[in-house]
């Protein structure tokens, strides 16, 4: 017969009552600890993932009143609230079970117990708490989801070299467990490349959980991540799950991976070289089993020889490598993606069926598009919604004839980033947040770019 994998503590000034709880738990737990005090609890539940405690009511010689008891249970509550507590007395007071079960304690028992008492309270008690705790991950896993349900996810199109070979690499790697870096510029369909990976794995019927770590300032990263215990910290009002510990059987998505710290590099190295976390306020680590996908838009190979990105965490996250390119780079997926928006928001604004003259698809592909299919999309919806006849002409994208590539002065990315950034914040009318949402960026990154241009 398997043991359970729980942990118990017994504590009772009883050596004889230690020594047959012991022999009879031992057989059916992986853990069973003794104490002959509760003046080493604090440390006991520090040091140990305890399930339960099987506590003494009185501890003092000739004492009867069970304040002794009610005292530990308050303390082991303060310390630990999700340790399920069973008070142990040789007093069966009815009245002393209302006030234990009051405080917080689970069960009840009255000595000289029978072994077949013993054994089926501990057991009922410790299946409770994995039912709890089951409970507890679900709800953290919905309501993450739930976060994030209203988020498009899109699909990728493209019938362009540079994409088949995209899919390709998709296909292959989904089914291994490999982690894998995408890189490309925003709004290049990092996500999608991200979840459809997701669905084409093993892991397809498990969650698929984002982190935007630009948008994490540094006080939220662990807190975010790894979760925390209710009281580790001012706001933290409840106990709460990491996306590690959510994400767990399923596929972990870290965007924009390029800009966090070389301190928050060393924490997320440490939780993806052990495959344990641990929540904040707490030192039970946890094992995960997560599938890694990563993405940036920035040049992590110079920021790892200039040092501001670790190499050890770059060859920890980029197994495999898929690189996504730029719009401008594949103008001959320009029109299928320009159809596929305009039948997407003909449907959404409820616009009778729109079609591109052949001079506005010209258009749409000679332009740059700085902000790749993202800036795209935006632009088809924005002409269905203007739209007043049932042929879209050029004239309806509001594309400045300065941007096309005929008149760009630079190719460089750059220049190009720096230049849609700035009409942007024109067209925003100095709004740096509807900017950031026009560029398809995160407000916290438009401003680090605004701080790197010089703007």
């Amino acid at each position: 017969m398997s043991k359970r994998k729980g942990s118990i503590l017994i504590v009772d000034d009883d050596e004889d009552v230690l020594i047959t709880a012991r022999m009879i738990l031992r057989n059916h737990f992986e853990q069973v600890q003794t104490a002959t005090s509760p003046k080493n609890l604090e440390s006991l539940i520090r040091n140990n993932d305890l399930d339960i405690i099987i506590l003494d009511m009185n501890f003092k010689t000739g004492a009867t009143s069970g304040n002794e008891g009610l005292f530990w249970l308050r303390k082991i509550r303060s310390l630990d609230a999700s340790i399920h507590i069973i008070m142990n007395t040789a007093y069966g007071d009815i009245q002393l079970a209302v006030e234990c079960m009051k405080e917080g304690a689970i069960d009840f028992l009255v000595k000289p117990w029978e072994r077949e008492k013993l054994l089926a309270t501990v057991i009922n008690v410790y299946e409770l708490k994995q039912s709890k705790r089951q409970i507890s991950h679900l709800q953290n896993t919905q309501k993450t989801l739930s976060e994030d349900v209203h988020k498009a996810k899109g699909q990728l199109i493209g019938s362009s070299p540079t994409m088949q070979a995209v899919y390709t690499s998709i296909e292959k790697v989904a089914k291994t467990d490999a982690n894998v870096l995408i890189l490309g510029e925003n709004g290049t369909g990092k996500e999608l490349v991200a979840r459809a990976i997701h669905q084409a794995s093993g892991r397809a019927n498990h969650a698929f959980i984002k982190v935007d770590l630009g948008a994490l300032t540094d006080s939220l990263f662990e807190s975010e991540l790894f979760g925390h215990k209710k009281g580790a910290f001012t706001d933290a009002k409840e106990d709460r799950a990491g996306r590690f510990e959510i994400a767990d059987k399923g596929t972990l998505f870290l965007d924009e991976i390029g800009n966090i710290s070389l301190a928050q590099q060393a924490k997320l190295l440490s939780v993806l070289q052990n495959r344990q976390v641990a929540r904040i306020g707490d030192n039970k680590l946890l094992p995960i089993d997560i599938r890694v996908v990563c993405a940036t838009n920035k040049d992590i190979y110079e920021m790892v020889e200039v040092e501001s990105f670790r190499q050890d965490l770059l060859y920890r996250i980029n197994t495999v490598e898929i690189e996504l390119p730029p719009l401008r780079e594949r103008k001959e997926d320009i029109e299928e993606l320009a159809k596929h928006f305009l039948s997407v928001y003909c449907r959404k604004y409820e616009k009778d069926e729109l079609k591109l003259a052949q001079n506005t698809v010209k258009k749409l592909q000679n332009y740059p598009w700085p902000g790749n299919v993202r800036e795209l999309q935006h632009a088809v919806e924005r002409a269905v919604i203007m739209s007043t006849q049932h042929v879209l002409d050029p004239a309806d994208f509001l594309i400045k004839k300065t941007t096309t590539a005929s008149s760009v002065k630079s190719l460089n990315v750059e220049d190009i980033e720096k230049n849609a950034i700035v009409q942007a914040i024109e067209k925003c009318n100095g709004n740096l947040t509807s900017a950031a949402r026009e560029l398809g960026l995160g407000r916290s990154t438009l401003y680090r770019k605004i701080e790197k241009y010089g703007l």
